[in-house]
């Protein structure tokens, strides 16, 4: 065969590994029923270990579903490693604080094992989302529909225009929110999981502290002014780029209905959780909220709806064998 034409076909194998033929199709709960009926059960297994011998496990895996959603769509994009030629979303600065890595390449490793090349890197990330956030609860809180493939394509600058700032105000979330087909009411329920999502740096709030005008000075007068003493005495000044306290405080392990509490309180920690209470709709629900079996059911159905934001099925993307690396050719 002519060099030159051999080249061109490689390269056309490649480019149709990379990207897949544009075949989508709709998501389903039982999406490896026949291909890999074990994969369920393996990633509950190893999420629960991690789980188990730290509890703390969860935030960082469910923070992880919500940073991969918002940027590029479902498609574990927030798992690629950056290269010599490409800063990935992974080292953007919002996503720098992120954790839960290695657990997903624990399930990643183990689903493999049985079922090499079917389950995808996307719905991984998914399904071990659910699965940290209801060890405590010992049974699924939501169902998790799967079939999405894995993308190729992950830059640091897609992270800075689609994740949502704790400085926003009501309009810019709803905004935001809007962009990836979610309502304000998505926006009040997944905001809810604030109330497991861990802890947070002083600079994503302290603004709010020492310079909530924006001249170098001024406290958020919106926020409880016995927390806000608070925490000051943990946050000393606005350059504090180390220390930490939980979002949710005395329930920051627990998936519950604390955070709506503490909110209607006026101590949400930051700028955009505080925005909730300004709109009366959103206020309505968030009173609302405070109910467990209601925050459940709600919570249940606008994760769903943010977990098919722009997912590659089908032919579509890719299956990666490890989720950090992109694969060139597919196998």
């Amino acid at each position: 065969m002519n060099v030159k034409l051999s080249s061109f076909l490689v390269s056309i194998a490649v480019l149709f590994g990379l990207l897949g033929v544009s075949n989508g199709g709709k998501l389903s709960l039982d999406y490896y029923k026949d291909t890999c009926p074990q994969a369920l059960d393996i990633v509950r297994e190893v999420t629960w270990k991690h789980v188990e011998q730290d509890l703390t496990v969860a935030a960082p895996l469910l923070r992880l579903h919500f940073h991969d959603c918002f940027i590029r769509g479902c498609d574990a994009s927030i798992l690629i490693d950056s290269t010599a030629n490409n800063t990935a979303e992974k080292d953007a600065i919002p996503n720098l604080t992120l954790g839960g890595f290695d657990v997903i390449a624990d399930i990643k490793v183990a689903v493999e094992e049985v079922c090499p090349r079917v389950v995808s890197c996307a719905d991984i990330v998914a399904l071990a989302a659910r699965d940290s956030v209801s060890f405590q609860y010992k049974k699924s809180l939501w169902k998790v529909f799967l079939g999405r493939r894995d993308g190729t394509i992950s830059h640091a600058s897609d992270a800075l225009v689609n994740l949502v700032p704790p400085t926003f105000n009501f309009d810019k979330l709803k905004q935001r929110f809007a962009s990836k087909g979610l309502d304000v009411f998505d926006l009040v329920v997944l905001s809810g999981a604030h109330t497991i999502i861990g802890d947070s740096h002083c600079f994503s709030f302290s603004n709010r502290l020492y310079n909530f005008t924006g001249k170098g000075y001024g406290q958020d007068p919106s926020l409880n002014p016995i927390y806000a003493t608070y925490l000051k005495t943990k946050c000393k000044n606005l350059s504090d780029n180390t220390t930490s306290l939980p979002m949710d405080p005395k329930s920051s392990l627990s998936f519950d209905t604390h955070y709506y509490k503490i909110l209607l309180k006026h101590k949400g920690l930051f700028q955009s959780d505080a925005a909730l209470l300004t709109d009366k709709k959103s206020f309505k629900e968030v009173k609302k909220l405070i109910v467990f079996e209601y925050f459940l059911e709600k919570f249940a159905h606008s994760i769903k709806k943010m977990g098919e934001i722009q997912v590659l099925t089908g032919n579509e993307g890719q299956i990666r064998k490890n989720c950090s690396v992109v694969s060139l050719v597919y196998e």
